[in-house]
Order: C-alpha cells, then structure tokens, then sequence
C-alpha cells in the first residue's frame, strides 16, 4: 500500500513495482489508497497504464479507501470510471469471489 503522496520519485516507484506485480498470469489487483493524500501527473499515468493492462485481460483495477482529495483529482480528470472503488481492502478483495 502506498502512503502520503504519490508524487515524483515515490509515484514512479509505485508504478515500476505494480507493473511487476502485472506479469502475474491472473493478476487481481487492489491498492489500498488509504494513507494517499495526493496524486501527481506521474502517478496517474501508472494508474491509467495499469488499468488499461488489466483491462486488456479482461480485468479491472480496484482502489480501495480512497481519499476524498484523491477521489476530487479523479473525478476532475475525468479517470474515475476507469477504476472500481471500494471502501476498505478486504470489500475489495471479496469482490473477487
């Protein structure tokens, strides 16, 4: 789970760790969001490329506890319907099921 901000260095470091986690045969993926009080440019970016990865196998990135400044940024760039949204992790999870 990232904290605080994901911004510059952090964000491209979340990112290149999350694309690892993508070459996983069936990937199921939740990023738990909340401790993130801020997304940048760069963040985004990784967020849409890992969303648009899922999406071409037919999946979806779930965020979960998202941040009321995180969900506005989303929301303002018009990218929150490329994701789910959950309240809590382990909702997200079941939601696999």
């Amino acid at each position: 789970m990232p904290d605080d901000a994901l911004a510059d260095a952090a964000a491209e470091e979340f990112t290149t760790r999350l694309k690892g986690e993508l070459r996983g045969v069936n990937p199921r993926v939740v990023i738990g969001m909340e401790e993130v009080g801020y997304v940048d440019s760069v963040a985004l970016e990784g967020l849409l490329d890992m969303a648009d990865e899922l999406s071409g196998r037919g999946a979806q990135l779930k965020l979960a506890g998202v941040t009321p400044t995180v969900r506005e940024i989303l929301e303002i760039t018009g990218l929150s319907g490329r994701f789910q949204f959950f309240d809590g992790v382990d909702t997200a999870v079941r939601s696999f099921l």
